[in-house]
Formats: C-alpha cells, sequence, structure tokens
C-alpha cells in the first residue's frame, strides 16, 4: 500500500483583504510540521499542491524547495462567492467582522449549497465534490510510495467524508475540526483507498507547539 498525507496550509489571514497569504504563524506551523517529517525520515518521492498561493507557499515554508506538481482541484471552494449567492450580494456585516459569526454562517451556507438551496454561486457542491475527486485520483495515479499533498480544509474534509462513505453534512463537520496544518493520511493500491489518520498535529503536542495551534 501508498500513502496519501494531505496536510491543510498553515494559517492564511483572516480578515485582510487578501486571505491567501499566510501569516507569520501560519510560516511557523509549516515549518514545524516540515521539521516533523525530516525528523521520522518521512520522505515523500511526490509533491502535490493545489494552486493557492497560501497552499504553494506553506510546502515552501516546510522546507520542501522542488516545485510541486499543480492540480486545482485540491483548492478551496471560494466561501466569499457562496456567500454572494447565499445573501445576493448583501453580506450581513457581522459575518465578515465578527469570527463566531463567520463560522456559524459558514456551517450554514454550506449546507444550504450541499442541498441547492439558492443559485448564482460560481460552483455547484456537485462539481465540488466531482473536482475534488479528481485530484484524489490524480494524486493517487502513480507508482510513487509516499505523495504529500497540501491542500484545504473543505478539500480534506471532503476526502474523508467520501473514504468513509459518509452522508454529505459530514464533509462540513470535519472542515470545521481541521487544524492549520494538520496531517490526514489515506493508504491506496490500484482502486482501494482508505482513511488511516485524522487531523493529526503531533507537532503541537510540546508546550512550545501548543502556542503554534489555529483552525482558521
Amino acid at each position: 500500500m501508498a500513502e496519501l498525507l494531505v496536510i491543510r496550509h498553515g494559517q492564511a489571514s483572516f480578515g485582510a483583504d487578501d486571505y491567501d497569504v499566510l501569516s507569520d504563524l501560519g510560516h511557523q506551523q509549516a515549518e514545524a510540521v516540515g521539521a516533523l517529517l525530516r525528523e521520522m525520515e518521512w520522505v515523500p518521492d511526490r509533491l502535490v499542491t493545489g494552486t493557492l498561493k497560501r497552499q504553494v507557499d506553506t510546502l515552501s515554508s516546510m522546507g520542501f524547495v522542488d516545485a510541486p506538481e499543480q492540480h486545482a482541484g485540491f483548492n478551496e471552494y471560494d466561501f466569499g462567492d457562496l456567500l454572494k449567492a447565499r445573501f445576493k450580494g448583501n453580506i450581513p456585516h457581522p459575518v465578515t467582522a465578527d469570527r463566531k459569526t463567520h463560522f456559524r454562517t459558514l456551517r450554514e451556507t454550506v449546507f444550504e449549497w450541499q442541498d441547492a438551496a439558492f443559485e448564482g454561486a460560481s460552483e455547484t457542491y456537485a462539481e465540488f465534490a466531482a473536482r475534488v475527486e479528481a485530484a484524489r485520483a490524480f494524486a493517487c495515479d502513480t507508482g510513487a510510495k509516499r505523495v504529500l499533498v497540501i491542500s484545504s480544509g473543505g478539500v480534506i474534509g471532503q476526502m474523508t467524508s467520501v473514504a468513509l462513505g459518509a452522508p454529505n453534512r459530514q464533509m462540513m463537520h470535519l472542515n470545521l475540526q481541521i487544524k492549520n496544518t494538520a496531517c490526514t493520511r489515506f493508504m491506496f493500491s490500484g482502486a482501494a483507498f482508505s482513511l488511516n489518520e485524522f487531523n493529526a498535529t503531533p507537532h503541537f503536542m510540546t508546550p512550545a507547539g501548543a502556542g503554534l495551534l489555529s483552525y482558521s
């Protein structure tokens, strides 16, 4: 069996004009998980990211200098676009200004998206699910034994939910649990694909590492 290790990007810039930029903490988180992999002598023989800057920069800050392969299927869904579609362009101010309201609205909006309860989004949930599956198949179509992917929380939640045969709603429940630079490991061989480990952060399980923990 081969391993597919999917790591969520480091902390991005919540509330900033450009979310798709790692914060200083995000770079530190990436450095920590990269150091852990080297300490464990876990050396990937294939590198893959989405096309988002925060994903590519996470891999770089982990200490990997080789250019990765990229697949846009590993990109996060566009929550800002979903909000505009759900609220018809008039997004309530607390949704963007208050963190608790933001994530509560995120959950509700994704549930409605899954139910096709509003129109106007640039991507349907079915299209999102299909591109994530295409990206997973791309990453597993290889002779490599250790594949490292840098992706995002929604994608990891979707991959995990499908691997478990769980209902669609489970994707979002998992998404909201995933920590920045958390490791989710799958095993694969041919058509076989299964979850081995979810949302692991051993690089935060020290007094010094505990201060690096974040979810967004």
